[in-house]
């Protein structure tokens, strides 16, 4: 008999039981099927794709239909998993646009949005959350704000950040999200937000303390060989074998 469908409750409940939180991203039919395969509760179909399907240099170059066309392929996997997406660049910028993009997104396959910011966003999360879409937070680094911050870099490091981050922390707690993303976050912030906050925490590059954590799958596996990054040690080199097994299958005729 095949488990039950994972919702955006089933996620928030798992912090309660103390269950750790898998979270992995997914821009296809294949990898949605062998991440649920394997058990993932919780799908992200990331604006990363820009970078590492598209071939951009950051997310700010994803659009809407990038991410419909993406999650398309996803939902017809049909997983067990939670499929959340990410509403893109300038998608969100005022509560009737994101409204109307994340229901563009839904009607594409999500089952939950995913958006940038804090306090700033917090009219559009509550409009999102009103409009009965499930809404999972992002805070810390954000990527769509790479241009204008000029680089990625670590978070609440300095006492204005820190007191920042658990004012937008619980900001997105009041305003209905389910769950937050904390992306290169100091990790004794990361802890001390996770342990505020009744809703769960899913990590990148922010320490152990985290409810959950979530990768670029691309980069666990080893896929993207030209790029190094600090939070991620690939567990599999798949770039390597594939090369390896192209090149032997070049060679057999």
């Amino acid at each position: 008999m095949r488990p039950a469908k994972v919702t955006a409750e089933v996620i928030r409940a798992m912090k309660g039981r103390g269950e750790k939180i898998a979270a992995l991203t997914a821009y296809d039919f294949p990898m949605t099927r062998l991440l649920d395969e394997a058990g993932i509760p919780f799908i992200l179909v990331g604006d990363s794709l820009g970078m590492v399907v598209l071939g951009f240099p950051d997310t700010t170059h994803v659009t809407v239909p990038d991410m419909e066309h993406h999650l398309r392929a996803v939902a017809r996997a049909k997983p067990r998993a939670l499929v959340v997406a990410d509403l893109p660049f300038r998608s969100y910028e005022n509560a009737p646009a994101a409204v109307e993009n994340a229901r563009r997104l839904v009607t594409a396959g999500a089952e939950a949005v995913k958006a940038e910011g804090g306090r700033e966003i917090i009219e559009q999360v509550r409009a999102i959350v009103s409009a009965g879409i499930p809404f999972c937070g992002h805070l810390g680094m954000l990527p769509q704000h790479v241009l204008e911050e000029g680089g990625y870099r670590v978070k609440g490091r300095r006492e204005s950040e820190h007191q920042a981050l658990l004012a937008d922390a619980d900001a997105l707690v009041n305003a209905g999200a389910f769950a937050v993303v904390l992306e290169l976050v100091t990790s004794p912030v990361a802890r001390e937000i996770s342990q505020r906050i009744p809703i769960p925490t899913i990590g990148i590059g922010s320490g152990p303390d985290c409810d959950g954590q979530i990768l670029v799958t691309p980069d666990l596996l080893g896929m993207l060989p030209w790029f190094s990054l600090k939070h991620v040690k690939p567990k599999l080199n798949a770039a390597e074998q594939m090369r390896a097994v192209i090149t032997e299958w070049k060679k057999s005729f």
